[in-house]
């Protein structure tokens, strides 16, 4: 119990918005792809990638490392294959549909006449082909349609299969309650086991009912029965009632009465929403608290908010070394600039200030924590800046040759402004030139050379030169 409490507590809010949101994108997309054959290749896939896990975590190299490559793979190939399946499913003409309510089955509302009329079509040995676009996108298996866009009617019927009207032998495609094409082209099955006395127009039911989710009605020319084909089955109808009973089913349509229907949905719905915030939960957990990597970094120590009208005249160090952990595809992530070390130098006072690191001080990325940082604590010394004149000297290094003497020498200027802090530049009663060398001088003359400010955080007051001008005067020694 206290382990789970513990853990609780790490728990942030960011986090548990970031469950949310990842758990209703999986909840709609389980609502708009539900049924499709892409949806049943995507759970495929995340069985492939709940493999792969259960593979690394056993130390099954190979197995992971092939199952990895599957699932990738795979995933490229849901994209190619069903891309029409995708299209149809993102294209909602109401954005409230697409981000928040249900999409409703197609409704046909001529489904007794639709019915009616096949069977009075067997009677008179009219050929019929008719087709029930389920969630599938048929463009890819249906050829040679004619846009026709008409209200459905008995008539309407009657004329498209008159047997000598041009399109007779063509397949109708039934949209709602219009007629979307007509003179349609199916693909043929080429299963060896139907009966020998179906024809064309079975034949082409039962292929397009193997390759979509569409429910296919036929009416033989020759025997005047009624059949229909959906997935794998193809079966004789008897009666109307029956016929408008599959059509239904196959439009998820209840019959106004069926309340149990009503509440078998809403559960299923509840269950998937369940089952995906458990589904996104684990994942998290898999991703920032799961496989913990230790990773060690130096990074540059910055002090911010200094007070004003004060200069930092030393610190303790400029840069501190932390140790910080994670799940190991965090750490793999992490780039330079992602960890930073920040002391707040708002409530620091002239002179020595001591200040402790914590983890408030370092910033990181989400699901990273702070193990240790080297060093703890920091002193950071702070004065008021003033400007001073202070002498200069040259920083005469080596001997002249034997045979000369310096007898003369003078500094052009002899004083610089320098800015610092008051209690250094105490402390500071003359500032050097560059080293400059004795031995290589043979005749009076001058020289130019830097000055070199100690410590380095004096600098120059503004119009000081950074430079001065040695003049000097050799004679022979006696």
């Amino acid at each position: 119990m206290s382990n789970l409490l513990e853990f609780l507590t790490t728990v942030r809010w960011q986090d548990v918005v970031d469950i949310l949101i990842n758990s209703y994108i999986l909840f709609r997309l389980y609502v708009l792809f539900q049924g499709t054959n892409a949806f049943r290749v995507l759970v495929g896939i995340a069985s492939l990638w709940i493999l792969q896990e259960i593979a690394a975590s056993l130390g099954l190299i190979l197995t992971s490392w092939a199952v990895r490559g599957i699932t990738a793979a795979a995933a490229i190939i849901i994209i190619v294959v069903f891309r029409n399946e995708i299209r149809s499913a993102l294209q909602a003409r109401n954005p409230r549909t697409f981000f928040w309510g249900s999409p409703h089955p197609q409704k046909v509302s001529s489904i007794e006449l639709i019915a009616e009329t096949a069977f009075q079509m067997g009677k008179k040995r009219i050929g019929a082909l008719i087709v029930f676009p389920g969630k599938d996108d048929l463009s890819e298996v249906i050829h040679g349609g004619i846009p026709w866009d008409g209200t459905i009617s008995q008539e309407m019927l009657n004329s498209i299969f008159w047997p000598k009207n041009p399109v007779h032998d063509g397949a109708i495609i039934i949209s709602g309650d219009k007629v979307a094409e007509v003179g349609a082209l199916l693909p043929l099955s080429q299963r060896q086991d139907l009966p020998t006395f179906y024809g064309t127009r079975h034949r082409a039911a039962a292929g397009l009912a193997e390759r979509s989710d569409a429910l296919v009605v036929v009416v033989s020319e020759e025997r005047g029965r009624v059949t229909v084909a959906k997935d794998n089955w193809i079966k004789p109808i008897a009666q109307p009632e029956e016929l408008c009973q599959l059509l239904r089913q196959h439009f998820n349509l209840s019959d106004g009465a069926s309340e149990k229907e009503k509440q078998r949905h809403k559960l299923k719905m509840s269950l998937a929403a369940a089952l995906s915030l458990i589904i996104v939960t684990g994942v998290w957990f898999g991703f920032t608290r799961s496989h913990h990597t230790i990773i060690a970094l130096s990074i540059p120590l910055e002090y911010v908010n200094r007070p004003p009208g004060y200069e930092i005249l030393e610190t303790s160090a400029d840069e501190v070394r932390v140790q910080l952990y994670g799940s190991s595809a965090l750490i793999r992530s992490l780039r330079p600039g992602q960890v930073q070390a920040r002391i707040d130098l708002g409530k620091a006072i002239e002179g020595r200030n001591t200040f402790r690191i914590t983890q408030d001080n370092i910033s990181m990325p989400p699901g990273v924590s702070l193990n240790r940082v080297e060093p703890s604590v920091v002193e950071v010394t702070l004065d008021v800046p003033v400007t001073r004149e202070i002498a200069v000297q040259v920083d005469w290094v080596g001997r002249l040759p034997d045979h000369l003497i310096m007898v003369d020498m003078r500094v052009n200027p002899s004083t610089v402004q320098v800015i610092g802090g008051s209690k250094i530049l105490e402390r500071v009663s003359t500032i050097y030139t560059v080293p400059v060398r004795l031995d290589t001088l043979s005749r009076s003359g001058s020289l130019t050379a830097p000055l070199i400010l100690t410590p380095p955080s004096l600098k120059m007051a503004p119009g000081s030169p950074e430079r001065v001008t040695v003049h000097f005067i050799l004679d022979e020694r006696n």
